[in-house]
């Protein structure tokens, strides 16, 4: 039979270690428990809706359980839950998506206030994208004005030349909302820029005189107001108005005058080319006077051997050649009378 003292030493070792165990295991709830009794107090008083456990395993689910506490109660006390089915899933998964939880649910509240048609699916989507919702609704409802060319990327006017060849230097205003439908893939500012400064231009290049656009700037906005200039873009345009125009230099004169000396220019090009092949020409026939002279002289030297040829045939006599000598020198002094030729020759 066991000595009660010897079984009281050998179990007193284990009922520690069960003791320690179960004061560890204690003190691990009380750590858990303390960690999100405050989150599960606030659940519960507001009707979110998110169990002890659902907090413990957003934990474990590395999702941050303040955020999706706060988040579902902003919600919950909002009334979004009443129209859009948003679930404390749902929350956790845009969560880990890498979205920005509180703020689709403080653009889902504001839209909801502001009777806009935007749903949980829509918002989680234009923030993934990397588009701040947020500022989106608040857009819509409170349009902003965009300063058209913007001021911060190069030149600060709008240069356009009226149809009578005049500068004229433009700065607008573009005032703009935000469009929720066309957000997702839809153009940012800097497209909405790009296409008012083309209208623009484009309606001052149409122009017939600059007076026309100094006595009716709005006859412009409203020309490049209804071209359309907010398709397949994030904005709806509300008005765009010239807020500034000035004149500058006379674009036409100073091209008018650059195209006049260039036509001279060709000109004087064109009648230099004539000149040289004038002088070139005059060269080519000189050189065909000399050779005609060459070719009257090689026939006069062909004259006395041919001479010679008939005295030795005898088909010229002597009496018939001073004849002809004869009526040579005659013709030669005539022609020294008349001023026609030269004496002598």
């Amino acid at each position: 039979m066991l000595n009660p003292l010897v079984l009281g030493a050998t179990m007193t070792p284990t009922i520690l270690g069960i003791a320690g165990v179960l004061f560890v295991v204690i003190l691990i709830f009380f750590a858990i428990f303390a960690r999100y009794i405050s989150l599960w107090i606030q659940c519960l008083m507001t009707g979110a809706g998110i169990s002890f456990m659902q907090l413990v395993l957003m934990t474990i689910r590395k999702v941050n359980p303040t955020v999706i506490v706060r988040a579902k109660i902003t919600a919950v006390q909002a009334g979004l839950t009443d129209v859009y089915p948003i679930t404390t899933r749902d929350l956790e998964s845009h969560y880990l998506a890498g979205g920005n939880v509180p703020n689709v649910i403080r653009s889902l509240v504001a839209a909801h206030r502001a009777n806009i048609d935007l749903d949980w699916q829509t918002a989680q989507a234009i923030d993934l994208a990397g588009r701040d919702v947020l500022e989106a609704v608040r857009t819509s409802v409170y349009p902003k004005v965009i300063d058209c060319p913007d001021p911060r990327k190069g030149s600060g006017t709008l240069d356009a030349v009226a149809a009578d060849g005049i500068l004229l230097r433009s700065r607008a205003r573009v005032t703009v909302r935000t469009n929720i439908r066309q957000l997702i893939g839809g153009a940012t500012e800097e497209t909405i820029i790009a296409r008012v400064g083309q209208g623009i231009v484009q309606a001052i290049g149409k122009t017939p005189s600059y007076k026309m656009v100094l006595e009716n700037p709005e006859m412009i906005s409203q020309t490049v107001l209804n071209q359309g200039l907010e398709a397949q873009t994030a904005f709806e345009i509300v008005s765009i108005d010239i807020a500034d125009i000035d004149v500058g230099e006379n674009i036409g004169a100073r091209l008018s005058a650059d195209q006049a000396e260039a036509d001279m220019r060709v000109a004087q090009a064109r009648a230099e080319q004539q000149r040289a092949d004038f002088t070139a020409r005059e060269q080519e026939m000189i050189a065909h006077v000399q050779k005609n002279r060459a070719e009257v002289v090689l026939a006069e030297a062909q004259v006395p051997m041919a001479v010679a040829e008939a005295f030795r045939t005898q088909a010229l006599g002597l009496v018939d050649y001073y004849e002809l000598k004869n009526v040579q020198a005659d013709t030669q002094m005539r022609s020294a009378i008349a001023g026609t030729g030269v004496a002598g020759k």
